[in-house]
């Protein structure tokens, strides 16, 4: 009887994939009680007072106080700086860092921090790096050309950062040390270093043993159990498929 594998493992709910949400620092999202609905034709200001590091985010966290009273942390685009003015809401001019309804940005703008309802935070472009453009203003909403490519209509009074999120070429630095790898992945709850199913033995993984004979197909369907459910999930395709040579 072989021991448990990772997917059952991790399902389970163990320490060693539980991440270390207590060293985080706050949501990035926009403050609740300031409605884009309520400033769609006006405007209120902020200072961002610091940048704090936020454990397993590739990006700084800005945090802003508006004249208000509320304050909020947002991922920082690039370009801000500590002690300059935010603005919010449709008044406000398309400029880094301040804060917009999408019906009011001009079209080609970079934004960042999209929200997909109005009043939800930010849900899209918040990771290093990461911004979509305004296509269009269009009666069925604004029209976003998202970091993947697609295309998608967003609500008017949806909220939105100007700019690029910060930290674009974090990517671009390798880690060169495994530790550094390791102390990431435990920061996101992720298990790593990962062994390949291949390289393990029959007993206790479905691709283990190097023997051709053993090798089960890698995709599996939605339903199968957590100690079958490995590899691809669902897949329509097993693998890329070839174009055709025209004659």
């Amino acid at each position: 009887m072989g021991k448990r594998i990772r997917v059952q493992r991790r399902g389970r709910g163990g320490s060693p994939f539980r991440a270390a949400t207590h060293k985080r620092v706050a949501p990035a999202k926009y403050p609740v009680s300031i409605s884009s609905k309520d400033y769609f034709e006006s405007s209120i200001n902020g200072v961002i007072e610091s940048f704090v590091h936020d454990a397993g985010r590739g990006a700084p966290l800005a945090f802003i106080r508006f004249e208000n009273g509320e304050e909020c942390y947002i991922v920082a685009p690039e370009g801000v700086s500590v002690g300059q003015q935010i603005s919010l809401g449709g008044k406000a001019p398309s400029e880094i860092g301040n804060i917009l309804p999408l019906g009011k940005v001009p079209e080609g703008t970079l934004v960042c921090n999209l929200e997909l309802k109005p009043g939800d935070g930010g849900k899209l472009a918040k990771s290093s790096g990461a911004y979509a453009t305004v296509v269009a203003h269009t009666p069925q909403g604004t029209m976003i050309r998202l970091p993947s490519g697609r295309t998608r209509y967003i609500n008017d009074y949806c909220m939105a950062t100007v700019g690029v999120v910060s930290g674009s070429g974090r990517t671009e630095k390798p880690f060169l040390k495994a530790g550094e790898k390791f102390h990431l992945m435990r920061a996101r709850g992720r298990k790593y270093p990962r062994t390949r199913g291949r390289a393990m033995v029959a007993a206790v993984h479905p691709y283990g043993s190097s023997k051709r004979s053993a090798r089960k197909v890698t995709t599996t369907s939605h339903g199968a159990p957590p100690g079958q459910k490995v590899g691809l999930i669902a897949a329509r395709g097993a693998g890329q498929k070839r174009k055709r040579k025209t004659a």
